[in-house]
């Protein structure tokens, strides 16, 4: 089975990335079917206006060909412009950072890279300054772009479009990121996080020098987090919208747990505890278990429904269930959203 536009976009990213042998013949056959999904892609789904697999993977796919430096038909750029010109990178509930910032690199490629007329190249230099300039009027409190994961995606942005020195804000989201590094436990967040603190982008990659290098890598036996004693009781509660779900709130009840156990502990207690019944399911992606269905009900890519996880009464967490580690007496929402 192939994976989806994303995968594969991250995945020549990172072949890119790791200075392939000349032989270019296994390469150019992902290119080519990496073009393929982007139509199919959009094909699939045309009279929705908008990707199958959403418009972060449709970045994530054309960014990885440029960064190959293969031409992208004009087409398939101007779907992207129009969705970031008609602000359709959001979704229900959640930031639009990560998208816009994928596109912005994106766009930013193209110029760069001189795969586009000079035409169409300023319409993506402005694009990538209207997407910037969104970045720094929305920047949190705390610093991040969106959330934590998506802010290494934004500030790559800035890298790639030599802003960085002159951005206050890129300043507070380093010095937020740099305080929220225990965050990114998976290879797939580590490699977003990575080339900012160097001072790179993924646009780096197309112009790397590719050159026998010493292998320094020594694996490193990292030391077990100490072990937390005790119990704690979360309250869970799921929710689905009306009209699917006339009943709107299907579940809501106390689940004792361990004191060091994650979200994802918490659920599997929440099975063992009757006479509720509760149960899920989790998809295995490169940044950990991904919730895909609660209750019976799934949450369907290509259906636009994703499993929103929030701590009471309305903010999203940071996490992903596997990482996060719920408070005692924390109530958690697992609510069924549209994107």
């Amino acid at each position: 089975e192939w994976p989806e536009t994303g995968r594969l976009a991250l995945y020549l990213l990172g072949l890119r990335a790791t200075c392939p042998s000349p032989e270019p013949g296994p390469q150019r056959s992902l290119v080519t079917w990496l073009k393929y999904y982007l139509e199919e892609d959009w094909a699939g789904s045309r009279q929705h206006g908008h990707p199958l697999n959403g418009y972060y993977q449709y970045s994530l796919g054309v960014l990885a060909l440029c960064v190959h430096r293969k031409r992208v038909r004009e087409e398939v750029i101007r779907r992207l412009l129009v969705a970031e010109q008609h602000g359709r990178f959001g979704h229900i509930g959640g930031s639009a950072a990560d998208t816009e910032a994928v596109a912005a690199l994106a766009f930013a490629c193209l110029e760069r890279e001189r795969l586009v007329g000079a035409r169409l190249a300023a319409e993506l230099r402005a694009a990538t300054h209207r997407t910037r300039r969104r970045m720094v009027e929305a920047q949190g409190r705390d610093g991040f772009f969106g959330n934590v994961y998506s802010t290494p995606w934004a500030m790559q942005v800035f890298i790639a479009t030599n802003t960085c020195r002159m951005q206050p804000a890129y300043g507070r989201a380093m010095a937020a990121l740099l305080e929220n590094l225990d965050a990114f436990t998976t290879a797939a967040t580590m490699a977003q996080a990575l080339p900012v603190l160097h001072g790179r982008s993924y646009l780096d990659i197309a112009s790397m020098r590719c050159q026998e290098e010493p292998d320094m890598l020594t694996p490193i036996s990292p030391e077990p987090p100490p072990e937390v004693v005790g119990n704690k009781t979360v309250r869970l509660v799921v929710e689905c919208p009306k009209p699917r779900c006339p009943q709107h709130r299907l579940y809501d009840q106390p689940v004792p747990a361990p004191a060091g156990a994650s979200l994802l502990d918490v659920l599997r207690a929440a099975t063992a505890q009757g006479p509720h019944n509760f149960t899920f399911d989790t998809q295995d992606t490169p940044q950990g278990p991904f919730l895909s269905q609660v209750l019976g009900l799934e949450a369907r890519q290509r259906k636009r429904s994703y499993w929103q996880l929030l701590t009471a009464p309305s903010t999203s967490l940071q996490m992903g269930v596997a990482d996060y580690r719920p408070r005692d007496g924390e109530t958690l929402i697992l609510r069924l959203s549209e994107w």
